[in-house]
């Protein structure tokens, strides 16, 4: 049994575009793996399940999912580079179940499951977006990371406490970066409540007396 050319394009070309769609999300949302990374993670496990199934379909003491097995074991150490932690902050743990979602359709995809890959597609996207926001408004509060480059002076991490204590944003985590020039940078693990909006703060803190730049890393 062999899988006509066209077929086999027609399989790689689905991969690649799904992947991309869920790479788009994941890089409008600025996180480490994005467009290309998810694009090639699905046609690449495409091509695996591919290369698993039709080259030994005819030898029937072969066990076809041997290959694309390791797929699912794989990708955890693709998965696992997209991983950062920032003091007591760890990201990219969602990008990294990404990754592992879309090799599943890339799986799928390369055996033929056309209907199962769009599906989970579809799925990996809602979940993305739309629980997302579900999330943060009814389950937790968004935690972010805000960079602040300021003056190195006594008290200027107190001042910036006083000012997110009025918003009720809870500090998780403080990391800190003496700069030349009588500077210091301050990436602060920040947990906002859905009432809290990012801009009103992040003008709110650059504002403050001695501070050079303001912005959310996250």
């Amino acid at each position: 049994m062999t899988i006509a050319p066209q077929e086999v394009a027609l399989r790689l070309f689905l991969a690649s575009l799904l992947g991309a769609l869920i790479g788009y999300q994941r890089e409008t949302a600025e996180r480490p793996a994005g467009l290309r990374t998810h694009s090639l993670v699905c046609l690449g496990s495409s091509l695996i399940m591919i290369i698993s199934i039709y080259p030994f379909i005819n030898f029937r003491q072969v066990d076809v999912s041997r290959i694309a097995a390791q797929v699912v074991v794989g990708i955890g150490f693709l998965g696992a580079g997209t991983i950062i932690r920032q003091g007591n902050i760890v990201l990219g743990l969602t990008t990294a179940a990404s990754l592992w979602a879309i090799a599943a359709v890339g799986l799928a995809i390369g055996c033929g499951a056309y209907w199962a890959g769009f599906l989970g597609t579809l799925f990996i996207l809602i979940i993305l977006t739309l629980f997302k926001k579900f999330e943060e408004y009814y389950i937790k509060k968004a935690r972010l990371i805000l960079m602040v480059r300021l003056e190195d002076k006594p008290g200027q991490l107190g001042m910036i406490d006083s000012l997110l204590g009025k918003f009720k944003i809870v500090t998780r985590g403080v990391e800190i970066e003496h700069l030349d020039g009588g500077e210091v940078i301050y990436r602060l693990g920040l947990e906002l409540p859905s009432a809290a909006k990012r801009e009103k703060v992040l003008e709110k803190v650059a504002s403050l007396s001695g501070v050079y730049e303001a912005r959310w890393t996250q």
